[in-house]
């Protein structure tokens, strides 16, 4: 399986507790996919909302692609999943009882299809982050030190 990733969401792993993840297709307009292709796509600040049973991704930045001209999209514009109905339905519910969020986490090409990795998550609170950059920091150090004694 081929897979080239095109934009991770870092700050999702930094500010959410990932607990699930899906894979969903995503419905782009012409000019969208063009600019998706040369890497000019940001999913730091983006989130998936469900309403009426479909969901959608929100406040993806997808630069407007050069050669575009009176065609071109609008770069924050809201783009449908391509979701199983189940997996909406369970997303929705996990959403709806246990206050939890969906974020985008990988935007990828799966062989010639856009992909998008879907994670339900926990936000994290600060002692959580605080926790997770000491033990960066300390397995980093610990590298370092054992590359140092060889």
């Amino acid at each position: 399986m081929c897979m080239k990733i095109v934009s991770q969401n870092k700050k999702a792993y930094h500010d959410f507790f990932i607990l699930d993840t899906y894979e969903a297709g995503i419905e782009l307009k012409g000019t969208e996919i063009k600019s998706v292709r040369k890497g000019s796509v940001n999913l730091k600040d983006s989130f998936i909302r469900i309403k009426n049973d479909e969901a959608f991704i929100e406040n993806m930045h997808i630069a407007p692609y050069e050669q575009g001209n009176r065609f071109n999209h609008e770069p924050l514009r809201t783009r449908k999943l391509l979701l199983h109905k189940k997996q909406i339905k369970k997303l929705q519910k996990e959403v709806k009882e246990n206050g939890l969020t969906i974020v985008p986490t990988k935007l990828y090409f799966n062989t010639s299809k856009l992909k998008v990795e879907v994670a339900l998550a926990r936000g994290k609170k600060l002692y959580d982050k605080r926790q997770d950059l000491k033990e960066k920091d300390s397995k980093r150090d610990i590298e370092r030190a054992l590359k140092n004694a060889y």
